[in-house]
C-alpha cells in the first residue's frame, strides 16, 4: 500500500525560494508515475508537475522555468524545487502517486 508523506512547506518572501521533498512508501517505486498538485484557498487542486519515470517530466504554464521536479528512486523520494515564487504560488501542495495522496504541505508567499 503507498503512502506519501510531504515536508518542506513554509512562508518565504516573494521571489524566494523553497524545496518540498515527499515520501514514498511501497512497491515499484521507480516504475510510479509521480505528481505535485497545489490547491490554493478557494481554488480547485491544480497539477503543478508530473514524473512519468521515464525521464520525462511536464510543467503547469505557470511554473515553467521556475520549478523543477526531481526523484531519487534508491531514496523513494520526489522534490520540488521552487524558485522566483510568487504570491500566486501559494497554497497546499500535495504529493500523487496511483490516486493516493499525502496530507500536503502549506506554502506561503508573502509580497
Amino acid at each position: 500500500q503507498v503512502q506519501l508523506v510531504e515536508s518542506g512547506g513554509g512562508l518565504v518572501q516573494a521571489g524566494g525560494s523553497l524545496r518540498l521533498s515527499c515520501a514514498f512508501s511501497g512497491s515499484f517505486f521507480s516504475l510510479t508515475v509521480m505528481s505535485w498538485y497545489r490547491q490554493a484557498p478557494g481554488k480547485e487542486r491544480e497539477l503543478v508537475a508530473l514524473d512519468s519515470g521515464g525521464g520525462s517530466t511536464v510543467y503547469a504554464d505557470s511554473v515553467k522555468g521556475r520549478f523543477i521536479m526531481s526523484r531519487d528512486n534508491a531514496k523513494k523520494t520526489v522534490a520540488l524545487q521552487m524558485n522566483s515564487l510568487k504570491p500566486e504560488d501559494t497554497g497546499v501542495y500535495f504529493c500523487d502517486a496511483r490516486a493516493v495522496w499525502g496530507e500536503g504541505t502549506l506554502v506561503t508567499v508573502s509580497s
